[in-house]
């Protein structure tokens, strides 16, 4: 099953996600675990969204970008944890063409999310650095044209290495030792030369991610700056306040795509680097809710608002 023959050789059509199947006993722990985590990052987004589409206060190019970047994490994670969960229960099968799917939603809106907190920094720069001049730079067909840029990019560069994917053979074990389709575990069983895939994967990962990343280091370098020329007191803490949240998701996003897209060798445990894509699958998506809700007062207050008066709503 899965399976066709042309000639002598046999032909994949289909693969087995192996997920953790090393181990077996862990599976309904990580099973409730996930799913905990997987529905609390979908409320904690989703209320984000709520609290900035109904709170004109909000309605400002940095909570413009959050309510993107809590949608994005929305489908991010939607595209991996319930096959994820599904495989917990059982040997989960997907197709050849579901495989590249899964691939191709997946990276899009990884490479999306570089873009998009390489705008949210630069939106921190020039509200800090330029406070006089911000509203014009920053203006809402600027912010849109930002947004659906970062969107298209995203889409565009891995519906090229998806093509360049499609024309891959996979022949012998279609076994995927891994949770979801990511790249070298599918690439690792393809038995036509894959150099040409490897190579443009590698230099477009280098230009998505450490270009955007680059661009995050030089904003907060020259907002850093800025901020020290301010006296002490409530102006200084007010913009290191703005940035926190931010600074907070970057580290953990940025530096595990690095090292499994740019220097994958470095992770020589398979065991290690399913843990690696569990922090960006997973752990990085429930931080945006919980750091921005926790961490931003504006959000705070209006998400308890919200409640607030839904809950007496509700007793009425």
């Amino acid at each position: 099953m899965g399976t066709t023959f042309k000639g002598n050789q046999s032909i994949i059509t289909e693969f087995v996600l192996l997920g953790f199947s090393e181990f077996p006993d862990q599976h309904f722990l990580l099973f409730i675990f996930s799913t905990i985590v997987y529905l609390s990052t979908i409320l904690g987004n989703m209320l984000i969204i709520l609290a900035v589409v109904s709170s004109p206060e909000l309605h400002t190019p940095m909570y413009f970008f959050l309510a993107n970047l809590s949608f994005l994490e929305i489908l991010y994670t939607s595209t991996v944890v319930p096959k994820m969960l599904a495989g917990f229960l059982r040997k989960e099968a997907i197709s050849l063409a579901g495989c590249l799917l899964q691939f191709f939603i997946f990276g899009s809106l990884a490479t999306t999310e570089c873009f998009l907190l390489s705008i949210m920094a630069y939106d921190r720069y020039l509200a800090i650095c330029y406070p006089l001049h911000y509203s014009l730079l920053m203006g809402s067909k600027h912010c849109v044209g930002l947004v659906v840029t970062a969107w298209l990019s995203g889409f565009a560069v891995d519906g090229l290495i998806v093509i360049l994917m499609a024309q891959l053979k996979f022949c012998g074990s279609n076994h995927i030792n891994h949770f979801y389709c990511d790249f070298m575990p599918v690439i690792r069983l393809a038995c036509s030369d894959s150099q040409v895939v490897q190579t443009t994967t590698f230099i477009l990962s280098v230009i998505c991610l450490t270009i955007p990343f680059s661009l995050i280091l030089t904003s907060y370098v020259r907002i850093l700056v800025a901020v020290l020329k301010v006296p002490t007191g409530a102006r200084r803490r007010k913009a290191f306040s703005t940035c926190s949240s931010h600074l907070a998701v970057v580290p953990t996003f940025y530096g595990t795509l690095m090292v499994m897209y740019i220097t994958p060798s470095a992770v020589h445990s398979k065991v290690l680097s399913k843990v690696f894509a569990l922090l960006y699958t997973i752990v990085t998506p429930i931080f945006n809710p919980v750091i921005y809700t926790l961490k931003n007062k504006e959000v705070h207050e209006v998400l308890k608002k919200l409640l607030c008066s839904k809950q007496y709503g509700n007793l009425s």
